[in-house]
């Protein structure tokens, strides 16, 4: 579905991305991993169109969807719910959800946000509140529900669980599952490897621009030394000096 071949992303003149390849299949989640200041992010808004790559090119069902805007390639079915969650707070959740399916032109617009909302009830419960009143967790369920309104093939999720109680996150990582299920391809950049890995078919693993490992994620989640290095100790490359010094 999606497929990136040596893009690379700078921040003037820095160099953020140096050469990502990086495969997306229908119907599944692949997860984007790495420390902080890695790139995921930066790989996101690559792909959402949001940054511009200098060198490289993105592939989107077949098509060279490199340099497109972001509201283009909102139309042809890529849907980012970034970090931080963006939602509109001096809007009701309503209107966040309306505004989720401004481009779209058919008769279903109405039928989908009630679909939304019954998926989502704490939404129809706010529906009239303002979205910035909301708790972390109902505005995370919120951005992700105005991103399904855009009627998304691939659904781009950037630290879906970041500041969430962990009731709210194990929430999160059902909702994903069941994204997935219902029809929607999901490439997830998480911080929480070992969930992340559990709910992914596939795992990419970020260091300084690069992707250094790719791998089913259940042999991610497997291997001790992926386990060190994103699962909250060292970094891979701390541990192979380590490795080479004996220790």
């Amino acid at each position: 579905m999606l497929k990136l071949t040596n893009v690379q992303t700078y921040y003037g003149q820095i160099q953020a991305l140096k050469g990502i390849d990086l495969e997306v299949p229908e119907g599944q989640i692949i997860t984007l991993l790495g420390a902080n200041g890695a790139g995921k992010s930066t790989t996101m808004k690559t792909i959402a169109g949001i940054l511009k790559p200098k060198k490289g090119t993105i592939e989107f069902l077949g098509e060279n969807v490199t340099g497109l805007r972001p509201d283009q390639l909102l139309r042809k079915g890529i849907a980012l719910v970034p970090e931080g969650r963006a939602i509109l707070s001096s809007m009701t959740v309503l209107e966040n959800l309306e505004m989720g399916a401004y481009h779209r032109k058919d008769k279903g617009v109405k039928e989908d946000i009630d679909n939304v909302m019954k998926r989502f009830p704490i939404l129809f419960e706010r529906q009239t509140q303002l979205a910035g009143t909301l708790s972390g967790g109902q505005q995370q369920m919120l951005a992700i529900a105005r991103a399904l309104l855009s009627k998304p093939k691939l659904l781009l999720l950037d630290e879906p669980s970041m500041g969430l109680a962990p009731l709210i996150v194990s929430e999160i990582f059902t909702i994903i599952k069941e994204i997935k299920e219902a029809g929607t391809t999901v490439l997830l950049v998480e911080q929480n490897a070992k969930q992340a890995l559990k709910i992914a078919d596939f795992g990419y693993v970020m260091e300084t621009g690069k992707i250094i490992i790719e791998w089913k994620s259940s042999d991610l989640l497997a291997d001790s030394r992926i386990v060190e290095a994103y699962l909250g100790r060292k970094s891979i490359k701390d541990q192979e000096q380590l490795q080479d010094q004996g220790i």
